[in-house]
Order: C-alpha cells, then sequence, then structure tokens
C-alpha cells in the first residue's frame, strides 16, 4: 500500500491565504504576448489541444501544480496533498478576444480575470489562452497563488514549461499516480507531536546561536536590534493619499515598458542599482498621479514596500516563499529626476545596512512557532498603513525563450494588491526589456493609463538627464 504524503505550508506561505478575503486576492500573476505562428490548426486559430497536449507533458517538472490544500482538523493549519481529481483541463483554458483584438480589450479581460479568486478546492493556478490578438500573436495570462510561490518561484514554475530554442518535441510525460491523501486523525497526530516538540527545537536553537563560534552578547542585540526596526517599519504609518482607501473585488490591468539597457547604463553612471532607477520612476509617476487630483505632495510620507528576495541558488527550483522586504520612502517633493535618483540611492544604501531586510526575515522565522503569531501579523500588514504601495522586481531570462515553438515576444507581471493599497507594480527584465504590469482597484484608479504613460515621460526624462550630466 502506498504511504500517504502531505507537506505542511510555511508560516509566510500561510500568511498569504490569511491575507486574502473578497476584496483582496492574493494571486500573482503575468501577461505575456507570444508570436502565433507556430501554433496554428489548419482551419485557422490556435491549436489549443496541441498545447494542452503539450503542457500535460510538462506537469511532473513541478509537482506542486497537482496538489491542493487541506486542513490539519481543529488547529487549521493548511498542508499540500495531492488532487486525486487533477484534471488540466480545468486550469488550462481558452478564450478569443473580438476582432481587431486591440490591447485594450486584452488589458480589460485581464482586469476581469485577475478580479477573480482561484478556487481553494482545487491547485492554486490557472493558465487562460487568448488567441486572435491583433499582430498575429495571442496571450497567456497566468494566475498562481501567492502561498504558492514568491515573485522569482512564480516565474520559475511558469517558465518551467517554456523553452530556450523554438524545436520542440511533444512528448507525454511519465506517468502520474496521486500519493493518497493523511487521514484527519494523522494529521492531527503529526502536528500536535510538532507542536509538543517545539519547546526543544526553540531550545536547541538557542544552545545553537550561543554557542556558534560569531555568537556574542552584540550578535544577539543585533539580531534585537533588527527585529525592532522591522517591526516599527512594518507596522508604522505612511501619509495618506488617494491610492489609499478600502479596495473592492474589481480590477484593472494596464503597463509599461523601458530599455534594459539604458537602465543599467543610468545605473552604472549614477552608481545606483536597477531598482534605485526603477524606484526614481514610480515616484514620478506618482507625483503625476496625485498633481491630477490637487494633492501637495510636498510634506508627504509616501512609502513603497519592495520585497527582497532571499532565495538561494539551491532554492531557485523549489516552490513556496522566501522574501523579506524593505520599506524605502520616496522624495516626491524633488523634480529634478538626478537629485531624486540620489536621493533615493543614499535611502536605499542606509535602508540595506540598517538591518531592516533582515528583521523581516527574523520575523518570518520567529512566525514558524505560531500559528497564532502569523494569523495576527497577517492581518495586521493588511490592516495597517506602513506602505503606500508595493513594487517589485522580478529578473527573467536575458534571452528570448518559446513556449512549444512559439516565441514570447513582451511579458508584463502582476503583483496582488490588499487592504488600502489602490496599485500594485511589477517588473520584469526579458530579452533587454523591463516591462511594468500595473494592477489596481478598479473604481480607485479610474486613470491607470495615464500613470502608465508617466513612467516612460519619468524614464525619458531621467536618461536625457543623465546624459547631459555625463
Amino acid at each position: 500500500m502506498t504511504e500517504s504524503s502531505y507537506e505542511r505550508l510555511s508560516a509566510l506561505d500561510t500568511s498569504f491565504l490569511e491575507l486574502e478575503d473578497q476584496n483582496s486576492h492574493m494571486h500573482i500573476g503575468s501577461v505575456g504576448l507570444y508570436e502565433a505562428a507556430p501554433l496554428p490548426r489548419p482551419s485557422g486559430g490556435l491549436d489549443f489541444e496541441r498545447i494542452q497536449t503539450f503542457l500535460e507533458g510538462q506537469m511532473h517538472q513541478r509537482a506542486r501544480f497537482r496538489q491542493k490544500l487541506a486542513m490539519i482538523p481543529r488547529l487549521e493549519h493548511p498542508v499540500w496533498i495531492d488532487d486525486d481529481t487533477f484534471n488540466i483541463h480545468y486550469h488550462v483554458r481558452h478564450t478569443a478576444l473580438p476582432a481587431p483584438g486591440d490591447l485594450r480589450l486584452l488589458k480589460r479581460l485581464t482586469g476581469r480575470i485577475m478580479s477573480q479568486q482561484l478556487d481553494r478546492g482545487k491547485p492554486l493556478w490557472e493558465l487562460w489562452f487568448v488567441e486572435g490578438i491583433e499582430g498575429g500573436r495571442f496571450a497567456l495570462i497566468s494566475k498562481v497563488h501567492h502561498c504558492l510561490a514568491d515573485g522569482i518561484a512564480g516565474t520559475d514554475l511558469v517558465t518551467a514549461v517554456l523553452e530556450t530554442t523554438p524545436e520542440s518535441a511533444l512528448e507525454p510525460g511519465p506517468p502520474w499516480q496521486p500519493r493518497p491523501a493523511p487521514s484527519e486523525t494523522q494529521l492531527l497526530v503529526d502536528e500536535l507531536g510538532r507542536r509538543a516538540a517545539l519547546p526543544f527545537t526553540i531550545a536547541r536553537a538557542g544552545i545553537r546561536a550561543l554557542t556558534a563560534p560569531s555568537a556574542s552578547l552584540e550578535s544577539l542585540r543585533g539580531t534585537a536590534v533588527d527585529l525592532s526596526q522591522a517591526v516599527t517599519a512594518g507596522f508604522g504609518a505612511a501619509s495618506e493619499t488617494p491610492l489609499n482607501a478600502p479596495i473592492g473585488p474589481h480590477r484593472r490591468f494596464d503597463w509599461s515598458s523601458i530599455d534594459f539597457a539604458k537602465t543599467k547604463e543610468i545605473r552604472a553612471r549614477m552608481d545606483a542599482k536597477v531598482n534605485d532607477v526603477v524606484l526614481t520612476v514610480v515616484a514620478g509617476a506618482v507625483r503625476d498621479f496625485l498633481d491630477r487630483r490637487g494633492v501637495e505632495t510636498k510634506d508627504l510620507d509616501f512609502r513603497v514596500m519592495v520585497p527582497v528576495s532571499v532565495r538561494s541558488d539551491e532554492e531557485r527550483e523549489t516552490a513556496g516563499n522566501r522574501v523579506s522586504s524593505l520599506i524605502v520612502p520616496l522624495p516626491l517633493d524633488e523634480l529634478d529626476p538626478i537629485k531624486r535618483l540620489r536621493r533615493i540611492v543614499e535611502t536605499t544604501r542606509e535602508l540595506k545596512a540598517s538591518g531592516q531586510s533582515r528583521g523581516m526575515q527574523t520575523l518570518s522565522e520567529v512566525m514558524e512557532f505560531s500559528d497564532t503569531l502569523t494569523q495576527r501579523l497577517a492581518r495586521a500588514a493588511r490592516d495597517s498603513h506602513a506602505a503606500n504601495l508595493v513594487v517589485t522586481n522580478v529578473p527573467g531570462p536575458p534571452v528570448p525563450i518559446y513556449l512549444h515553438g512559439a516565441r514570447l515576444l513582451e511579458a508584463y507581471p502582476l503583483v496582488p494588491i490588499a487592504g488600502n493599497q489602490g496599485l500594485g507594480v511589477a517588473l520584469f527584465s526579458y530579452a533587454g526589456t523591463l516591462y511594468w504590469g500595473l494592477n489596481a482597484d478598479w473604481d480607485r484608479i479610474p486613470d491607470l493609463h495615464d500613470f502608465a504613460l508617466s513612467i516612460g515621460t519619468h524614464f525619458e526624462a531621467l536618461a536625457k538627464a543623465v546624459d547631459a550630466r555625463a
């Protein structure tokens, strides 16, 4: 008889389930535009059956795609179990835009798809293939719940079915047999045993920390300081702005793109990081957004949450979340783009040296010892006003990649919004371009396209200023 199997979700993964409610949909996602020419049916249109067959042959590369959530009884902690009713036809979907298939309609469709929560009774992902895009293209809209993956893991999960060459074979994957799910009794007994052992686990960890060669009173004091900075930043209070009010369930999606080589050139000339350049552009676009609403930006304490990956190279192929964060104030009062960039560079350097990110990581590790703490911190984070928006940047492949022979042309990422954050900004670098995805509350930001246009405007202004200075 096959032994039952399950995997317990980490505290950080669990927190994304706790954050979700009827208005906050905690899935990450993306919109990819592909050339349709390699995948046509003889009668016209996209050969969707062939695509489904190809994807089904790739499922063995990521076991999590065939797993769903279950709960430990009474204690209500989530675990992953194999889905014995898994059917790829539920998760891989097919639709089309009405002619002429312009991108405005694709953005509107993406907003509708992202407005729908994933079904927690099934594996937490969907792929939507959209044919009929102008220019002989099709789109792939992906949704992956944040409890399953962070930005880098989500990229790895989706790109697992992509290839670096246009040559692609249609091969079936190995036979798959779902492992039996554990009984409720087994789940409860295992969890009670784990919790009973927690005091000894904590004690052993404390002894190792105190007896490690690098251990000292000073290092322990440093950890306490890092935690204090993380809590202060994570539960502080940024200024109220029109971006920040309770959100509804409906979404808008828009995008922009900038030259990645030019971005890296600005970074090198100004002794900055790519994220510093990104935040400089974001600050300009936010200022435009607030100016349109008559908001005085001079004295605003406007903050963005910037996720920081702590995923090691060995963890690149694993699901789940390995991420910390920084809370970065933006100088919205600075009109000069070079001065704005310099101020942001100085701020981010100070924050990285401060230990705030290390403290956030330590806090997520402490959460592993208490489900109650995880629940309270997740809900407090959702209801707090520590940051005005999230800006996340995920590195992608520098060379073209292909879906069963179809080349990926453009790729726009999506980060979820929650609580009182009406806008989320995500970036993805791919084949020489930095792609921006803007996910917004439908009612809160009706002028989202103007924000997208501001990104290009402020990037060009910064590039010209840096060129003139050089």
